[in-house]
């Protein structure tokens, strides 16, 4: 494959009309719109890819991420080879590393032509964003849907030293609806999420909760997202189900997010509800969340462990095209 700096996709079986190249003065930027954690379009969790977009300053990222509107806007730099240099913001602040806008960035450069995927085996990419990179694994599967599946940093613990009954007011609750077996936990990984877990399904319907008080909790507190679950689940292939408050974030709820899935599945081994093979030291947990929003999503974890100690922690699902196009870059002129 050729130089980042002049990708011709009539190579890669793309039209000749769309290049992917670094060049202050293109008018026309490629822009893609998918579903996350799903295969059922206008469900799972949206994000939002743009191409050739090296020449986009970080102010203007962050303006066209509040324009669009979604979760997440991922911006491609480059692709060098297996190795893919991009930013992610939400719509109030750039995002250190986002699960489901990396499923979605793949399968969009797997799409395009601009990452290899042969047969049905695996192959690897190195996702490079400003502050950390991360591994990520992506195939073909037998449903010729792209699998994508993204290294994430393995999650640390600590206790909740938190007012519930201030939050049970701002989720509109009562105390008695939070898990009497499993404590909250914070934890700490890509995210500051507090791991909450709820009694059963009717707890985590009722959850309604007041965004800009929940906001005020989580800034005052530390936190970045309030990651609610129950091991009760209503489809019953799925382990955990999962809803996931973001206001500090930009996002009031998530309808499907992978590195808070991926945190809950470290709580889950954390606290003994699930256990690795003694064949493959592997556990996968299985997420459903999104039901609330009318947006179901699917997300997958792989934890794999060594010596009692998680040495690889993975996360992933597919993600399902809504829409192609362009952003007129002529706007973008400082």
């Amino acid at each position: 494959m050729k130089s980042q700096d002049h990708i011709n996709l009539k190579e890669c079986g793309q039209s000749p009309d769309l290049q992917f190249i670094s060049d202050a003065h293109a008018t026309q930027l490629p822009f893609a719109v998918y579903d996350a954690f799903t295969d059922i379009p206008f469900s799972g969790s949206q994000a939002a890819v743009v191409l050739n977009a090296s020449s986009i300053s970080h102010k203007n990222r962050s303006r066209i991420a509040s324009e669009i509107g979604y979760p997440a806007t991922s911006f491609v730099n480059t692709v060098d080879g297996n190795q893919i240099t991009a930013q992610f913001f939400s719509t109030v602040m750039e995002l250190p590393m986002c699960g489901h806008g990396t499923v979605c960035l793949v399968t969009n450069l797997v799409e395009s032509g601009l990452l290899p995927c042969e047969n049905y085996d695996w192959h690897e990419a190195i996702l490079i964003l400003p502050n950390t990179q991360a591994r990520v694994e992506y195939r073909r599967n037998s449903k010729a849907r792209i699998e994508v599946m993204l290294d994430v940093k393995s999650a640390k613990f600590t206790a909740a030293n938190l007012n519930f009954t201030e939050l049970a007011q701002i989720l509109s609750i009562d105390n008695k609806d939070y898990s009497v077996n499993l404590e909250p936990k914070i934890s700490t990984a890509d995210f500051i999420h507090l791991c909450l877990p709820m009694r059963d399904l009717k707890a985590m319907k009722s959850l309604e909760p007041d965004f800009t008080a929940l906001a005020k909790f989580c800034v005052s507190n530390g936190l970045e997202t309030v990651a609610t679950f129950t091991t009760q689940v209503e489809e019953s292939s799925q382990d955990i189900h999962v809803r996931d408050f973001c206001p500090a974030v930009g996002v009031n709820e998530s309808a499907a997010a992978g590195t808070t899935n991926a945190a809950l599945a470290h709580y889950l081994l954390h606290n003994g509800i699930v256990s690795p093979s003694d064949m493959t030291n592997k556990v996968t947990v299985k997420s459903e969340q999104g039901i609330e929003l009318n947006r179901p999503s699917k997300i997958r974890t792989t934890l794999t462990t060594s010596d009692d100690q998680i040495s690889r922690s993975q996360v992933g699902g597919v993600a399902t095209l809504i829409l192609n196009g362009w952003l007129n870059a002529g706007i973008l002129s400082e």
